[in-house]
């Protein structure tokens, strides 16, 4: 949300500067994400300087064209060769000179040094229009005889200037999403210190002119509308803004529309109160109904979308159809045009739950939707309504022709909250005053209805929707407090067990800098994703999904099973950009719902778990003058799963091998200690790949990092000395059915051979027709050891022999 300095100092009379401001509101909770200095007029009229036309000569070779000499006040007089007709020897002009930058709409162009038609031209006598103060440009502007020559344009013209501010509103905060409520949080703040208060316009010289209206409200849904108010205004004219609005839209990166509409955005953004205008004329039968329509109902909004309306969805209508979403959007019919000349001016407070299902079914967000449904202040309704009312009358004329309508069946109550000084010590980790609470209370308007010894009574006001429990007040008070004014202590006292554990923290950084060192780069993915992606899937499955009430969007709508989709959605990204060779990893959690009938705690059926995931596709290395492109294949990928094993200390030929039966691979593997998985790994088949749109091989691997931080925690590493005696490598060809495995050879060669039968390694596979059908020959090396003495060929041969006997026995293999 964009906030005017010029704006926030309307309600709040404050001398800092714009850092220091920012910095104050991000300190308590109002995160600034950046400012920038607006100005009414783009490029601020720089290098535009009033100047006096001394001479003025027809030009040589133009019938159009004049030669001037102009005084700048800075300097010697310029030559500068003028086309407009009304250009005169004696006149005050505004002069652009050399380097000035000129706009218009989104070109610009720098005023140069120039020759035109053989004279030349030192710079250039400006129209309105080519400077942005007006939209005449039948001749140059001629300024009062009396204007001082050499004087910056933007001083003449009196430049409206702003800083804007940028603040992150979190969902919870959305009393700070109006001007009145950061001066309200800053004054607070403020009040710690100094004395000071944020001040309202005053609405005192509200009274209506007369009330003839015959307009009346009938509210038919109070569940889904806790107050309705209206009010009517007729003998307006529709026509732009004055300047003081239109600047006030603009600085906060609104386009000015009309008075009547400004005005309600000026309303919007200043207190944080949506209102809606209707034209009056177009009411029909001079009543205005809060209710819902027959599902299927047709419904065209402001936009010219035509809508389908469902059966509960809240509709503000007249006694024939609908003429607006509530607190979500317009319709087309009912609008303010051209041709108004009388208002009817809602103010409410609509319920969050409906305007926010309506507005994800309609695929809607508006400015007032994004409010209703984080939830506005039922108490300001009737002063947002006087106070349009009065600015309507200052900018589009016209007299109040009603009593205010407000139709309140339950007034909201203050939220009741009590707050122990104990806790308050506890959770903000130091001794506060009493009195210092108390005032920062105060300041925050949250009402002190009891004191005790041991704490507080407290009434909390509505528009704080996220304040309802103590440790929410709590919270309050340690935000306005300073985070920073809490010291850390020397010595923290602790009841918790100093086993020695695995940091997670550190084995984490220490595996994405080895990642990152390897040519991977980190992504971060939302844990919100489509439901949709776990659906067709036995990996994966629906009944497991983590399902939102109150989705954003139907593709925001589940907690994520895996880290594989949001990886996907990456990978597509890149790709469509035409970046396809990948390493990527992430690092994130899961979310998963195992139904279980008859458990106290409905919590246990919800499982959390912390994930790591690679992603390799495309080619290993680019097409090079001394190397071939090479694809990726699935020992590149298991290579850098190996390699974070034995990173963390987990040797993978420790570690059980089994393939994966998971239908998200085509192929792939998965180690596990124990009956415990550690990773699954593997190339990934057409089904992820088409979900999310990718056309290229994919090769994955997902760590379960829970199960390596139990492994690692149970892990215990021993030092041996380095051998005193040499290892032996002798080599086999083994000739095998195809179906058996190198997993299958190597754990009979360790079964066989178990004390001086170091490793096996496979360095070569070969398949022809040479070799018969449905054969393989698989080359493996044997490194052996005995770390008492020097192995003779004797004991060697003895344990080749028994290792080729195993493997025909077993296999049926051959030496070749």
């Amino acid at each position: 949300m964009n906030i005017s300095l010029n704006w926030l100092k309307d309600y709040l009379k404050i001398n800092r500067n714009t850092e220091e401001i920012c910095k104050i509101l991000t300190s308590i909770g109002l995160e600034v994400g950046g400012y920038e200095e607006f100005e009414a007029i783009k490029g601020g009229l720089k290098g535009l300087v009033v100047g006096h036309v001394l001479t003025c000569e027809a030009h040589p070779d133009s019938d159009h064209l004049h030669v001037t000499t102009v005084d700048h006040g800075h300097g010697e007089p310029e030559q500068i060769v003028c086309g407009a007709p009304n250009v005169a020897a004696g006149q005050k002009v505004v002069v652009a000179t050399v380097g000035t930058t000129l706009y218009k709409d989104d070109e610009e162009f720098v005023i140069k040094k120039s020759k035109i038609r053989g004279i030349s031209s030192n710079g250039m006598i400006c129209a309105e229009d080519e400077i942005g103060v007006g939209t005449d440009h039948a001749g140059i502007m001629v300024l009062p005889e009396d204007t001082p020559v050499g004087i910056p344009a933007a001083d003449y013209f009196n430049i409206y200037r702003d800083t804007t501010i940028e603040i992150d509103i979190t969902p919870n905060r959305i009393d700070g999403a109006s001007h009145l409520g950061v001066a309200r949080d800053l004054a607070a703040y403020l009040q710690q210190t100094e004395e000071i208060r944020y001040t309202l316009p005053s609405v005192d010289a509200f009274k209506a002119d007369r009330t003839d209206s015959s307009i009346s409200i009938r509210l038919e849904r109070p569940e889904a509308c806790r107050r309705y108010a209206g009010i009517c205004i007729e003998g307006v004219t529709v026509k732009p803004s004055p300047e003081w609005l239109q600047n006030r839209m603009k600085a906060i990166g609104l386009h000015p529309i009309n008075n009547i509409v400004d005005v309600t955005n000026y309303i919007l953004f200043g207190l944080g109160q949506p209102l809606h205008s209707f034209d009056k004329a177009k009411i029909k039968g001079d009543e205005v109904i809060v209710k819902s329509v027959a599902k299927g109902t047709k419904f065209i909004t402001l936009d010219g979308v035509e809508r389908e309306l469902h059966e509960d969805d809240l509709m503000i209508c007249n006694r024939e159809e609908p003429m607006c979403i509530a607190g979500v959007f317009g319709g087309l019919e009912s609008g303010i045009s051209e041709s108004t000349t009388g208002v009817f001016l809602e103010s409410a407070c609509f319920d969050p739950v409906f305007v926010r299902k309506t507005a994800r079914r309609h695929g809607l967000n508006t400015d007032a939707s994004f409010r209703y449904e984080r939830g506005t202040d039922p108490n300001i309704v009737i002063y947002a309504l006087k106070l349009a009312a009065l600015l309507i009358k200052e900018v589009a004329g016209g007299e109040i022709t009603s009593e205010i309508i407000d139709i309140y069946p339950e007034p909201v109550k203050d939220f009741e909250v009590s707050i122990k000084y104990a806790h308050v010590d506890r959770l903000i980790g130091k001794k506060i005053e009493h009195e210092k609470i108390k005032k920062i209370l105060r300041a925050l308007e949250i009402k002190i209805v009891k004191e005790e010894e041991e704490g507080v009574l407290l009434n909390v006001p509505p528009y704080r929707v996220d304040v309802r429990r103590e440790a929410d007040v709590i919270e309050d008070i340690l935000r306005i407090y300073g985070f920073n004014n809490v010291e850390v202590p020397a010595k923290v006292n602790s009841t918790l067990s100093y086993s020695e554990k695995p940091d997670d923290f550190r084995l984490k950084n220490l595996i994405s800098d080895l990642l990152a060192a390897n040519g991977f780069n980190e992504v971060m993915n939302n844990s919100l994703t489509k439901a949709s992606y776990f659906e067709e899937t036995e990996t994966y499955q629906p009944e497991h999904t983590v399902m939102l009430y109150n989705p954003l969007s139907s593709d925001l709508n589940a907690m994520r099973q895996t880290l594989l989709f949001g990886g996907l959605e990456n990978i597509s990204y890149n790709i469509n950009r035409k970046n396809n060779n990948l390493k990527l990893f992430e690092f994130g959690k899961s979310y998963t719902f195992h139904k279980k009938e008859g458990i106290d705690n409905p919590l246990k059926q919800y499982k959390e778990e912390d994930l790591l995931a690679l992603f390799i596709t495309g080619n290993k290395n680019n097409l090079n003058w001394n190397a071939k492109e090479t694809k990726t294949d699935f020992f590149y990928l298991k290579g850098y799963c190996e390699m974070i094993l034995n990173r963390l200390g987990i040797h993978p030929d420790h570690l059980k091998t089994e393939e994966t039966d998971k239908d998200i691979f085509k192929e792939g593997l998965i180690y596990k200690m124990g009956d415990k998985p550690i990773v699954s790994m593997g190339i990934l088949s057409k089904l992820p790949l088409k979900k999310t749109d990718v056309n290229q091989e994919v090769y994955y691997a997902e760590f379960s990092w829970e199960n390596i931080l139990k492994a690692l925690k149970n892990h215990k590493i021993t030092f041996v000395p380095m051998p005193k005696f040499p290892s032996v490598k002798r080599d086999l060809a083994l000739l095998l059915d195809k179906q058996v495995s190198f997993k299958e050879v190597k754990e009979l060669a360790l079964r066989t051979e178990k004390s001086l039968l170091k490793s096996v390694t496979l360095f070569d596979v070969y398949e022809g027709e040479k070799l018969g059908n449905g054969k393989k020959s698989y080359a493996v090396s044997f490194t052996l050891l005995d770390e008492e003495k020097t192995l003779t060929d004797k004991q060697i041969d003895k344990i080749m022999n028994k290792l080729i006997g195993a493997y025909k026995h077993q296999f049926n293999a051959e030496i070749r």
